[in-house]
């Protein structure tokens, strides 16, 4: 069972969440909060597998509580969503970089917020990848000079290798067919990947890949 808590300071909204999550088989909402300061403290009490956040709300934003929840050790098995308005928000990027695995449209179709809290519960996709990275891309542009970090030099060849493909959005599979290894191989090389980085999930990997310079705004 997929548990799921729904952060948004619109009740609507969270109803309307509610009730199409709930009538899926395999998944179950099991809390609800109006602020970001009340997403953190359920997530700590309920641990859920996936938090659907909201950025915009009252007492403290989506953005800050996605921070305290993904820099909560006993929180790691707990999955940020981050739900917005606009595709290209700065503080979806914000969020992507502090540890949220991926982001949706609040008008997105219902069989699209299905498929994307099963894909980032399992742990193996990155959601609407050509989204994230060109939103990754977009604000990546405003930095600076991609900044050197010491951690890229744990890792072979063969994993910054990888970690450009998953930065340009590719799945296993067609990191799989790029590189003739099998999906098996390619997964664990991303898993390797990021268990060096420290990073939580794939959507991390792509920051990561953009912010060192890996992959370049404009090269795919």
């Amino acid at each position: 069972m997929i548990r799921v808590l729904l952060a948004d300071d619109q009740i609507l909204v969270r109803a309307g969440f509610r009730s199409l999550l709930d009538a899926q088989d395999g998944i179950e909402v099991v809390g609800e909060a109006g602020d970001g300061a009340e997403a953190v403290a359920l997530a700590r009490e309920l641990h859920p597998d996936i938090v659907l956040m909201d950025i915009r709300m009252p007492v403290l934003d989506g953005l800050a509580a996605s921070r305290s929840i993904t820099a909560d050790p006993s929180l790691d098995g707990t999955r940020i969503v981050i739900l917005t308005t606009f595709e290209l928000d700065e503080y979806v990027f914000e969020a992507l970089r502090g540890g949220a695995s991926g982001f949706l449209v609040k008008d997105t179709e219902p069989v699209e917020l299905i498929r994307a809290v099963r894909v980032v519960a399992a742990g193996d996709g990155l959601l609407s990848p050509g989204v994230t990275r060109r939103l990754i891309g977009e604000f990546a542009t405003r930095a600076k000079e991609p900044r050197t970090d010491l951690r890229l030099n744990a890792l072979t060849d063969r994993e910054r290798e990888v970690m450009a493909l998953v930065g340009e959005g590719l799945s296993n599979e067609e990191i799989a067919q790029r590189l003739v290894v099998s999906p098996a191989t390619a997964k664990t090389h991303v898993s390797r990947t990021m268990v060096k980085l420290g990073a939580r999930d794939r959507a991390q990997l792509v920051v990561f890949a953009y912010e060192t310079g890996l992959v370049r705004p404009g090269w795919l």
